[in-house]
């Protein structure tokens, strides 16, 4: 059985391993322990993690909320255990946490190449926005 649960601090570096097997990282800054702590210190529920009955994280989902928006990112599932509803779960529990936050529109960042993680998204109601285009300048 996989459970859902929120991340704590002593998740991080197993988190940083599921992203290095699971998540797609084309154009992508590299992940920092700090950050992620951090991120979980100011929205203990933001961070979602898939843990097997041996305390292994398999999956894992972002949910963020700054009051006005709702994001969902770094969405990843584990090669082994793909293909099980794992993807699914997450996201109905992120949705959940969001809209009862008071969200009432969700979007969700996907790699334009990142096929598998675009027909999850489509399957479950959302839609690309060719109209937008995501602007980043990195900081650190």
């Amino acid at each position: 059985m996989i459970e859902l649960r929120a991340a704590t601090p002593l998740d991080v570096p197993a988190l940083m391993e599921l992203w290095e097997v699971a998540a797609e990282n084309d154009a992508r800054p590299t992940d920092s322990g700090d950050k992620i702590e951090t991120l979980i210190a100011r929205d203990p529920d933001a961070c979602t993690v898939a843990v097997t009955a041996d305390g292994r994280i398999v999956g894992s989902l972002i949910s963020g909320w700054d009051g006005w928006r709702a994001h969902l990112y770094r969405l990843a599932v584990h090669p082994d255990v793909r293909r099980q509803g794992l993807a699914r779960r997450l996201l109905a529990d992120a949705e959940t946490r969001l809209v009862a936050l008071g969200a009432g529109r969700i979007d969700a960042m996907v790699l334009e190449g990142n096929e598998l993680g675009q027909s999850l998204w489509k399957s479950s109601g959302y839609r690309a926005q060719s109209e937008w285009r995501r602007w980043v300048r990195p900081v650190d």
